[in-house]
């Protein structure tokens, strides 16, 4: 979603993952990728993209595609979100997390870290930024905080004075390196498995949100902006 376009504000990409060693010996004709890159045929009907990635898409690519415009505009004081959406083991939380520490198979959230601290880092020192992250799952409809797994079970969610749903009591970490906000994702990824026995299982049916809450200020001039980053890595649509 692209808060400031004068188009269309939702945008819906997809992404061919590799086809597996038991797919490939599949006699089932697979989905095809047609058109201008912005068509899938499959069973003989076309469906239509904004933009289609065949299997051999570099993770740069998806994110420039995706995300890059949403962070620039969340820097300007908008919201989005970018949720990826697929059956289990399509490759979702590749797309959305990748290898943190690989820079060329880091994946949305990684990226975005390191272009929103690149903008600040490049900004005139009369801009005050805060930069906010919050991690919670949605199971069972039940919301649990990933940075207080323990304590922070069962939140609920509210409206502020502006009417926009927030998901009260829910940890918010302040963060000022893209290193801090990869350390953040690793603490919630490694309360997610901690308090399962069967994470294939749970992460099938569970959302996972990842939250960034970016605030600015010109001190000269007292004009301040905020924006809000959802990313979502939504439970397999199997049925």
């Amino acid at each position: 979603m692209e808060g400031s376009s004068s188009e269309c504000n939702i945008k819906v990409m997809c992404r061919y993952r590799p086809r597996s060693t038991a797919e490939q010996t599949d006699t089932a004709s697979p989905a095809r990728l047609c058109g201008d890159g912005d068509t899938v045929l499959f069973g003989g009907k076309p469906f239509v993209f904004d933009r289609v990635f065949s299997s051999e898409a570099m993770q740069e690519q998806v994110y420039n595609a995706c995300a890059r415009a949403i962070v620039k505009d969340v820097l300007e004081g908008y919201n989005g979100t970018i949720f990826a959406y697929g059956q289990t083991s399509s490759g979702k939380t590749h797309t959305m997390e990748g290898d943190l520490n690989d820079p060329e198979l880091m994946g949305i959230i990684p990226r975005i870290a390191r272009d929103i601290f690149n903008y600040i880092y490049s900004m005139d020192e009369h801009l005050e930024f805060h930069i906010k992250v919050s991690y919670f799952e949605i199971y069972l409809d039940k919301i649990r905080d990933l940075l207080d797994a323990v304590e922070k079970v069962n939140l609920s969610v509210h409206e502020d004075k502006n009417r926009v749903p927030y998901v009260k009591g829910c940890t918010e970490r302040f963060v000022s390196s893209p290193e801090e906000v990869m350390d953040i994702v690793d603490e919630g990824k490694s309360n997610r498995h901690v308090s399962v026995t069967n994470m294939n299982e749970h992460s099938s049916r569970s959302h996972c949100v990842f939250l960034i809450s970016v605030k600015q200020e010109n001190i000269l001039t007292e004009t301040k902006l905020s924006g809000k980053l959802y990313l979502v890595d939504l439970a397999g649509s199997e049925k």
